[in-house]
Order: C-alpha cells, then sequence, then structure tokens
C-alpha cells in the first residue's frame, strides 16, 4: 500500500478478506440457526457463541501475543477458523449438523477469532513508522467497516438464498486465504525483550546533548522494516533529525552494514551499532561510560526493566497478565482512557438496544418503516468508512487530544437528537456523524495505545484495556432494557447522554496537552512496569 510498506500491505490485504468472512458468519449464522429451531433462547445462543470467546480468552491471547511471533498466532488462528468451519460445512452438506454442532463450530471460531485480532492489533506498531499509525489504522477500520457492513452481511443473505452451506464455506475459504496472504509479511515479528527497550532508553537519556537518543530512535525505525531499504530510510531519518558530524555518520554507516545482511534481524543489530559508535564519537568519554554502564545493566532502571522483561518470559501466564494490569492501572492516561471507553460503550449498548423501539413501527414516536432502520443503518456505515479516512488529516488539524475530545463529545450529544428531534428525515445525517465521530474515536485510541505501550507488553495491555473497555457492554444492555421497562426510554436515552458526557469529561481532563510525548516519558509508569 502506497507510503506504508509491503508488511503493512499484506496485513491490510488479510485484515480485510477475514472481515467479509466476519460479515458473512454474523448475518448468515442466525439465518442458518432460525431454519433449525425457532426457540428465542436457542437461536441467541448465537450471539453468546460468537461473544463469549473474549471474555473467556481475550487476556490469555494478549500473553500469548507478548511471547511469540504475532504474525504466526494469526496465521494459525485463520488457518484453525477455516479448518473448523470447513468441518461444519461438511457436516451441513451431509445433513448432520445440528444446532449444536453449529454453536461448537462457531465457539471455536470465535476463539481464534480472539487470538487473530489481538496479535493483528499488537503486530500492526511493528509493520509501519509511529507517525503513520493513525493512517495505518484508518485504513484497517476502513477495511473492516467495508467487509462486514456492506460486503459481507449482502453477501450471506445471498448465499443462505442460494446455497446455506456456502454460508460456512465462503468464510472458511476467505479466512484461509487471509491466512496465506500473511505469510507475505517478511521477517520476524516477536515483540522485543522489555530489556532491551529500557537499555536503549537509559543509554539514550544519558548521551549529552540529546543526539544519541534521536539516532538511536531513528535507527530502531529502521530496523522495524523487514528489508535494508527500511534500515538506510532510519538512517536519512537519522539526517533529517539533524544530527551532525560523526554521530550521523556512525548511525548511517551501521544501518547500511545492517541493510546489506538482508534481513530485519541484521538491519537492527547494524542500526543499533551504528547508533552506539556514532553517539560514542559525537559525545565522548561521558557517552561511552553511560552506554557501557546501560550495556553491563548498571543503570537501575535498565537492570530492573531486564528483570521484568525476563520474569515475564520465563513466568507463567498469569504473571504475564498481572503485569498488564498493573501497568494499565499504573498508566494515568491509559487507565482513564479505558474507564471512558468502559463508560461509553456500556451506555452505548444501552442506548443502541432499545433505539429500536423508539424509531420503528407505527407506535414508536418517529414512525419509521423497516426499511428505513436498516438505511439508517448503512447511512452509519457510510460515515464510519468516511470518518475512518479523515482521522489522521484531523488529527493533523487540531492533535490527538483534541480530536479524541471532539469525536466523543459529539457522539455524546447526538444522543438527545431522536428524543429532542423525533423526526425521520433528520435520523440519517445523524447517523452520518454517529459514524465519523465513532471511527474517528476507535481510530485515535487504537493508535495512541500502540504508541503508548511497551511492544513488549502491547497484546497484554491491548487485551487488559478492551476487557476493562468493552466488558460492560452485556451489562448496558439488560440494564438499559430494564430502565426502559421501568422509566421509560426518554429516560435511558437523556441518561445515557449524561453518563457520555461525564466519560468525555474524564478523558478531557488528561487529553488537554500533547498525548506521545509526555507520557511515553512519565517516569512514574516507567518504574512501576519495571517493578512488577
Amino acid at each position: 500500500m502506497p507510503g506504508l510498506g509491503r508488511a503493512f500491505t499484506f496485513l491490510w490485504s488479510s485484515t480485510a478478506l477475514s472481515n467479509v468472512a466476519d460479515g458473512v458468519l454474523k448475518v448468515g449464522a442466525p439465518l442458518l440457526a432460525v431454519s433449525m429451531t425457532r426457540s428465542p433462547t436457542q437461536v441467541s445462543l448465537v450471539g453468546a457463541a460468537v461473544t463469549l470467546p473474549w471474555l473467556l480468552f481475550a487476556l490469555h491471547a494478549g500473553a500469548i501475543a507478548d511471547r511469540v511471533d504475532r504474525r504466526r498466532i494469526m496465521v494459525l488462528a485463520n488457518t484453525a477458523r477455516a479448518g473448523v468451519l470447513v468441518l461444519g460445512g461438511a457436516l451441513a452438506l451431509t445433513g448432520t449438523l445440528n444446532l449444536w454442532g453449529m454453536l461448537a463450530v462457531l465457539l471455536v471460531s470465535g476463539v481464534s477469532e480472539v487470538f487473530a485480532d489481538t496479535s493483528a492489533q499488537s503486530v500492526l506498531p511493528m509493520t509501519v513508522p509511529s507517525d503513520r499509525l493513525t493512517a495505518a489504522n484508518g485504513r484497517v477500520v476502513s477495511a473492516q467497516m467495508i467487509g462486514n457492513e456492506f460486503l459481507g452481511s449482502p453477501l450471506a443473505g445471498f448465499l443462505v438464498t442460494l446455497l446455506p452451506v456456502a454460508v460456512l464455506g465462503a468464510p472458511a475459504l476467505l479466512y484461509g486465504a487471509a491466512g496465506v496472504l500473511l505469510l507475505g509479511m517478511r521477517g520476524n515479528f516477536s515483540p522485543r525483550p522489555r530489556s532491551q527497550e529500557h537499555a536503549e532508553e537509559g543509554a539514550g537519556e544519558r548521551i549529552e546533548g540529546g543526539t544519541g537518543e534521536r539516532a538511536e530512535e531513528a535507527a530502531r525505525q529502521g530496523a522495524r522494516e523487514d528489508t535494508g531499504e527500511g534500515a538506510r530510510r532510519g538512517a536519512e531519518e537519522s539526517a533529517r533529525q539533524g544530527i551532525q558530524g560523526s554521530s550521523g555518520e556512525g548511525a548511517r554507516e551501521g544501518t547500511e552494514e545492517g541493510a546489506r545482511e538482508g534481513t530485519g534481524q541484521g538491519a537492527g543489530r547494524g542500526a543499533r551499532r551504528g547508533a552506539e559508535e556514532g553517539t560514542a564519537k559525537g559525545s565522548g568519554e561521558g557517552a561511552g561510560r553511560s552506554g557501557q554502564a546501560a550495556g553491563a545493566g548498571t543503570s537501575g532502571q535498565a537492570a530492573d526493566a531486564g528483570t521484568s522483561g525476563q520474569a515475564a518470559r520465563t513466568g507463567g501466564l498469569g504473571r504475564d497478565i498481572r503485569e498488564a494490569m498493573r501497568y494499565l492501572w499504573a498508566h494515568r492516561f491509559l487507565r482513564t482512557l479505558a474507564i471512558s471507553a468502559g463508560l461509553l460503550n456500556t451506555v452505548s449498548a444501552a442506548y443502541f438496544g432499545v433505539l429500536v423501539l423508539w424509531l420503528v413501527g407505527p407506535g414508536s414516536r418517529v414512525g419509521l418503516a423497516p426499511e428505513g432502520y436498516g438505511l439508517m443503518m448503512s447511512a452509519m456505515a457510510v460515515g464510519s468508512v468516511g470518518g475512518s479516512l479523515v482521522a489522521e488529516r484531523l488529527t493533523g488539524m487540531l492533535g490527538e487530544g483534541r480530536t479524541l475530545v471532539v469525536a466523543w463529545l459529539v457522539s455524546a450529544l447526538l444522543y438527545l437528537v431522536p428524543v429532542l428531534v423525533p423526526v425521520a428525515w433528520v435520523l440519517y445525517p445523524t447517523a452520518v456523524l454517529w459514524g465519523i465521530a465513532g471511527a474517528v474515536g476507535n481510530v485515535l485510541v487504537v493508535s495512541i495505545r500502540q504508541r503508548l505501550i511497551p511492544s513488549a507488553l502491547l497484546g497484554r495491555v491491548n487485551s487488559a484495556y478492551r476487557l476493562v473497555g468493552m466488558g460492560g457492554m452485556p451489562v448496558g444492555a439488560a440494564l438499559g432494557g430494564l430502565l426502559s421497562e421501568f422509566a421509560g426510554l426518554p429516560v435511558l436515552f437523556l441518561g445515557a447522554a449524561g453518563v457520555a458526557l461525564a466519560a468525555v469529561g474524564l478523558v478531557w481532563r488528561v487529553a488537554r496537552g500533547p498525548i506521545s510525548m509526555p507520557l511515553t516519558s512519565d517516569h512514574s509508569v516507567r518504574r512501576t512496569s519495571a517493578s512488577v
């Protein structure tokens, strides 16, 4: 994909195919279930089979994603999804697939989805430079929305009518193809040990004048690419950032040496060697002593981080998960973001779970026809695609903090529109704005997490965040129904808007300034995460 590199292009293509398959299953599986039973309770088990794995395995998937090659996890997960769906399709073809068999197939597919999606979010920052994360995530969200809503869902309705067995067979082929595309991502996508990250940070902080820190940062950026070209770009970035004299020369020499080795690992070694040599030449004996101290582990911070990284590798998954929870709780911004997202998702589940009663039918307040409601959902999907594509531009204009607050504020205020202006035609532009604001917020939240969380912790902390941020949605849906039953729909809608505005206020308190630099250099967070 232009400007984002080979590895991201294959990752994006795989994501696009797997989301078409997700859309087919999301619509097609309930339709198959209805052909097997008319029991509402049994049909509702389809949704439970798809969502239950996230509650049971999200933290474990994150911990595993921080231990092994993340691309390999995605390949295996897509292969498992394809295999179990082929089995289900074969049973359906022979007429032996019943509801319980289909639920088992969906449950296994759902577990595989947890591992695939968790690893996908964690591997994306390893494929693009950090300053292109927002653009990359915008394109991923756009592919997800198009695949799920515009391609997968209509395709499911067509397949159910034409050949029901294809509801399982078509996603199997798509997941298999998605796994094959991932093989085009060359290189090793295992997370770096945290001991290495902290040692590099400690050495960089001690180098006089900061030139070594900039050289090392640019060199590491080049090392993230899996080809020599990426390494050379890292050296060029060093020069652009104002590194002069022997420091810049050493960084360029080292990255070129790594590029000649022809692998991401070689490029990484060469880049780091060049940065170390260059900063030693440019900064003198003091820089050499600080680099030696960091390399030998005499720095307390680097030593603690090394111990933590080694413990995370040798301890059990439970220890890894506890480390992630401690890190999330110790990081002021991420903790606030997770709590706010949890509140917003809870009230969103409550609001949209009963919104149809307010909008659709002759006895509703708006009197919208069912096809009008479907058109409204399509308008929201269109807005989501547009929002995912303009997120980077908005961030460049307003900054991350302001853009996130504005997006969430717009979403919260739009909750009031169906209550205050219950007119059918007003719902369509409202839905477009809902989609834009929601997509912009999602792109930013994912990008910020990927930038703030250390690579070695990204899978686990992402999973912990999503558990906090999304775990309240089933509760919100249930509470929304109860509150609507006893207090009325307007009370629920106004209450949801109030809680959403309170959540936006929480984020505004920590996101008023630039997000990246103050938080990534937060020493209290660094000490806490190094000691767990």
